[in-house]
């Protein structure tokens, strides 16, 4: 049989790691800044509403 070297893979898995704890901090910052922006819109459209009767 002959001897195999076994190399750490210590490194990528670190990087994926910090990877896809940014991926989802940006997917979740995006979905929140985006909700936020439908309900401001939806709630001034109300306030305009409410305003003008």
């Amino acid at each position: 049989m002959s001897s195999h070297q076994h190399t750490s893979d210590r490194s990528a898995a670190y990087t994926g790691l910090i990877g896809g704890a940014i991926a989802l901090f940006v997917m979740v910052y995006t979905i929140v800044h985006l909700t936020e922006a439908h309900y401001a819109k939806a709630e001034g459209a109300k306030t305009t509403a409410a305003a003008a009767k």
